[in-house]
C-alpha cells in the first residue's frame, strides 16, 4: 500500500491523491470510484491499482492528507493565539466547512492514534492545559457541531454561531479568580 507519508512529493501517487481529492471536493464520496479516478488521470483503471491497491488505501491517503492540512491549519491558530481554545475551534470550523467532503470521508473512518491524527490533536491537548478528558471533551463537541452543520441537521433558522460561541465558552477558562 502507498503512504501518502512515503509517497514522494510529485509522480503518479501525488497525482492521483491530487486527482482523487479534486474528484471528492467537486462531486462528493460517491464520485470517488476507481474508474473515475483513472479517467481523471488518464489512465486505465488497472493502471491505478500499480500505486493504490484499493479504494481504500486512496482513501487512506486523502484522510491523511486532511489531517496534515488540519494539524498545520491548527498549529498556525495555535502561533497566533496561544492557549487559545476559540482560536483553534475556529480554525478547525472553517477547514471543515472548506472541505466538507474530504472531512466528512476522514472524520467518518477510525483514526490512527499517532501520525498525522496525532499532530492534528496535539494544539488541542495543549489548549487544554493536558488535560486529556477536557481535550477530548473540547474536539467532540467542535467535531459534532460541524458535522451537524455539514449535515444539515439543525432546525431552519437556528443561529449556528450563537451556538458555536456557547459551547466554546464553556472550553474557555475563565479568569483567575
Amino acid at each position: 500500500m502507498t503512504d501518502l507519508a512515503t509517497a514522494p512529493a510529485t509522480g503518479r501517487p501525488r497525482q492521483i491523491v491530487a486527482a482523487a481529492r479534486a474528484l471528492l471536493e467537486a462531486e462528493g464520496p460517491e464520485a470517488l470510484t476507481m474508474r473515475r479516478l483513472a479517467d481523471r488521470v488518464g489512465v486505465t483503471a488497472p493502471s491505478l491499482y500499480k500505486h493504490f491497491p484499493d479504494k481504500s488505501s486512496v482513501v487512506e491517503a486523502l484522510a491523511d492528507e486532511m489531517l496534515r492540512e488540519t494539524a498545520g491549519v491548527l498549529e498556525a491558530a495555535e502561533a497566533a493565539a496561544p492557549g487559545s481554545f476559540s482560536a483553534l475551534a475556529t480554525a478547525y470550523r472553517a477547514y471543515a466547512l472548506a472541505h466538507p467532503h474530504l472531512y466528512l470521508l476522514t472524520m467518518g473512518r477510525p483514526l490512527p492514534a499517532a501520525g498525522p491524527a496525532a499532530a492534528a490533536s496535539a494544539p488541542l491537548f495543549r489548549a487544554a492545559g493536558g488535560d486529556e478528558d477536557r481535550a477530548r471533551a473540547a474536539w467532540a463537541f467542535a467535531h459534532g457541531m460541524v458535522v451537524l452543520e455539514l449535515n444539515g441537521r439543525f432546525p431552519p433558522g437556528a443561529d449556528l454561531s450563537a451556538a458555536w460561541e456557547a459551547g466554546v465558552a464553556a472550553f474557555t477558562p475563565g479568569p483567575a479568580g
